[in-house]
């Protein structure tokens, strides 16, 4: 007696989708988007690593130079606003350039930290778009295509901020109003009413906890933005409008992963901190400080400096490269979920 032959992958079983890269050409389950995240790392560490390096090395930097030119322009003013005699006030044309002084850094850095994470955002996306199909990717090659693209991220970075500030706003003037009543009903009356100290947080705490949905909807909303900008080459608006569309009708899927991820990286980045924390606590122990010279402290200090520099940096890699990687991965699903993306990248692989 003769069978019939047996197709390949048996009877009414297709064949799996094909996988050029780190992922299957097909709709993702959670555990293959993160899979392809490990492995996308995995194959393109040194590439991600020297971006991070290069990002907030070049970040701490500019700060520490912006420091510096402040600390030049304004040391001479210190001890006539620290080391004045008991009882005497330091004059306000003092003051005020130290003020002015620190504001300006403060801002620099912050204007840096937001362009230093736009850069990170772009070199994610461009990492996974290859890792996708395959292909490898160089430093030099990456480094190009991230600077190419961080204007459109950084535009979708600062709106969708901008977007965030909204709830934060609703907050405040809320508060400010509540104030305004309560001091308006005080001056009104004999005083301000028994129980308004009281009763004034929580209505700001109750406000806080009415608008968070809203700043979360927004924060899922225009996640995909920077991957659509890199992917697609599209401009801030129109990224943010892609990946509003994008994420419709998977709202709640994407916020779980998400989430997920956000969680899971703070606690591995406190997880390094403290690790290398403790290893800085060995050789600082051995540290003969009961002599009057100062290398002793001089050497604690470059010990801790040394460990905090190197957990900062570790930290930062897993905070700012796995959840634009995670974000990356969930666009090219969604894209294959909504349309049928999976035949372009097979072709853009070379399988079709």
């Amino acid at each position: 007696m003769t069978f019939p032959p047996v197709p390949p992958y048996g009877y009414g079983y297709p064949p799996p989708p094909p996988r050029p890269g780190v992922i299957p050409l097909a709709p993702l389950t959670l555990g293959a988007i993160l899979s392809g995240t490990f492995t996308a790392f995995g194959r393109h560490w040194k590439q991600l690593m020297g971006v991070t390096a290069a990002v907030y090395g070049t970040a701490l930097l500019f700060v520490g130079a912006a420091i510096g030119i402040a600390y030049a322009a304004v040391s001479d003013l210190f001890p006539v606003v620290f080391d004045l005699p008991a009882g005497e006030e330091p004059r306000w044309e003092d003051v005020r350039p130290l003020i002015v002084a620190f504001v300006l850094v403060w801002i620099a850095s912050m204007i840096t930290i937001v362009c230093a994470n736009a850069l990170m955002a772009t070199a994610c996306p461009a990492v996974i778009q290859e890792a996708v199909l395959g292909r490898p990717t160089r430093f030099g090659a990456l480094w190009r295509r991230s600077w190419s693209r961080m204007p459109a991220v950084l535009g979708t970075v600062l709106l969708t901020s901008l977007a965030l500030m909204l709830p934060f706003a609703i907050v405040l003037v809320g508060v400010v109003g509540m104030l305004l009543t309560l001091f308006s009903a005080a001056a009104d009356s004999s005083g301000i009413p028994d129980g308004s100290y009281v009763l004034l947080p929580f209505l700001a705490f109750l406000l806080a906890l009415l608008v968070t949905p809203l700043a979360l909807w927004i924060w899922v909303k225009f996640s995909l933005a920077p991957a659509a900008a890199v992917m697609e080459g599209q401009g801030a608006i129109a990224s943010m409008r892609r990946s509003s569309a994008l994420v419709r009708g998977f709202w709640w899927r994407t916020f779980g992963i998400m989430l997920l991820v956000a969680v899971a990286t703070t606690f591995v980045s406190w997880l390094i901190q403290q690790l290398l924390s403790m290893l800085a606590s060995a050789p600082i122990a051995a540290i003969d400080f009961s002599g009057d010279g100062k290398s002793a402290v001089i050497a604690a200090f470059a010990v801790i400096f040394a460990f905090v520099l190197v957990g900062q940096l570790v930290s930062q890699l897993v905070v700012s490269v796995f959840p634009p990687l995670v974000t990356s991965l969930i666009y090219v699903d969604l894209r294959i979920r909504k349309e049928n993306l999976a035949p372009d990248l097979a072709r853009a692989a070379g399988l079709l």
